[in-house]
């Protein structure tokens, strides 16, 4: 098997991160008018802003080969055998992690392994891992 699951992107966090980046421009510009030198200023939020989009649009989860690889934009995460896969659960945790979205799962793997992600699709996800691995406990799809 080898799919690969895009994950889920908050446009509110997205929104939050914005405000937090260009506030201070906008009331610069409430109160000083539009300057030259405001473009300058604004140039490094600019691109760290267009890093942090593109890291959230280019998030993605792919199963392959009996395992789980993790891609973070450019960065990737150690592959997680799915055999070593032992729980995935629902999570509230705000930790930092590859999840660009607040509705995320834990995954648990092997002794105190843990990684929190967020697959736009997380019931179709969970059944894949499930049906590679048997084993793995997961409340997401005994429910369903």
């Amino acid at each position: 098997m080898n799919k690969k699951y895009p994950s889920k992107v908050s446009y509110g966090l997205l929104i939050f991160i914005f405000v937090i980046f260009f506030a201070p421009f906008i009331f610069d510009l409430i109160d000083n008018g539009f300057e030259q030198n405001i473009l300058v200023k604004m140039v490094f939020p600019i691109i760290l802003y267009g890093f942090i989009l593109y890291l959230f649009f280019s998030t993605a989860y792919t199963i392959d080969d009996g395992l789980l690889k993790i891609k973070f934009g450019f960065f990737s995460f150690r592959s997680i055998d799915i055999n070593e896969i032992t729980e995935i659960s629902k999570t509230d945790n705000i930790l930092s992690s590859p999840a660009p979205s607040f509705d995320r799962i834990e995954i648990k793997y092997g002794k105190f392994g843990s990684v929190i992600i967020s697959p736009r699709n997380k019931i179709s996800f969970t059944k894949d891992l499930v049906q590679l691995n048997p084993k793995i406990k997961s409340n997401l799809i005994e429910n369903q």
